[in-house]
């Protein structure tokens, strides 16, 4: 079976085609935040590393406390995404290592994908006195009305004419 040299050329475009399109459907793996070394943070020692010690060998935190800083939180997740479909995340690792008065760790404690809560949010909305208006209202809705500065050009208002 022979192929001619315009059928070999479309042949091969079409190749080409089905590879790109494919290379385009496998998923892209997106690695985030803080990723210690193999062992590093089952190295922390509860009594005896302190902060400057935490912070020498794990770097900065992914943050801290909302109140305080006596809590250090390392954080990574791993995503894969699918073209223009929502992230999927695979896995994610938090390290929340807390301290004591004398910045001395007192615990560390792991949390992964499986302890998330998922948080149902309220669509209700809280009223607000007044009038509501249109978009067109908003914009025009002072047209008319008078001057935007106020009655500055008014006679009874002007400054040279009172006595």
């Amino acid at each position: 079976m022979t192929f001619s040299t315009g059928r070999k050329v479309a042949l091969g475009a079409l190749l080409a085609l089905a590879a790109v399109s494919a290379a385009g459907c496998t998923a892209t793996v997106n690695q985030r935040g803080y990723l210690p070394a193999p062992g590093m943070l089952e190295a922390i020692r509860p009594g005896i590393d302190n902060k400057a010690s935490l912070q020498a060998a794990l770097g900065s935190p992914s943050t801290m406390g909302t109140f305080t800083d006596r809590t250090w939180y390392y954080i990574s997740s791993t995503q894969e995404d699918y073209l223009f479909y929502r992230p999927e995340e695979m896995q994610r690792q938090i390290y929340a290592i807390n301290f004591g008065p004398d910045d001395t760790v007192t615990s560390v404690k792991r949390y992964g994908l499986e302890d998330g809560v998922e948080v149902a949010f309220s669509d209700r909305e809280t009223p607000a006195k007044g009038r509501e208006l249109t978009f067109l209202q908003q914009i025009f809705g002072n047209v008319g009305r008078g001057s935007p500065v106020g009655t500055l050009n008014d006679e009874q208002n002007d400054p040279r004419n009172r006595r």
